[in-house]
């Protein structure tokens, strides 16, 4: 979901981690369970999210970085 919105504006960038690969990061974000999406850092959550709800979070993180 995160590449799909970064595809469709500019603005957005998304990235994929392989976290077996990066055991600090597992650490630093507390990852337990995957997909776990961060978003700067302000907004997190595990599981595969419904669109709708996906982009009610970004925005989230959006409007809270202001």
């Amino acid at each position: 979901m995160a590449h799909k919105l970064a595809s469709a504006n500019a603005h957005i960038t998304a990235d994929v981690i392989e976290v077996s690969e990066f055991p600090e990061m597992a650490q630093q974000y507390q990852i337990f369970g995957v997909p776990k999406t961060v978003i700067n850092d302000r907004v997190e959550f595990e599981g595969a999210l419904p669109e709708e709800m996906f982009v009610k979070q970004a925005l989230s993180a959006a409007q809270n970085g202001s």
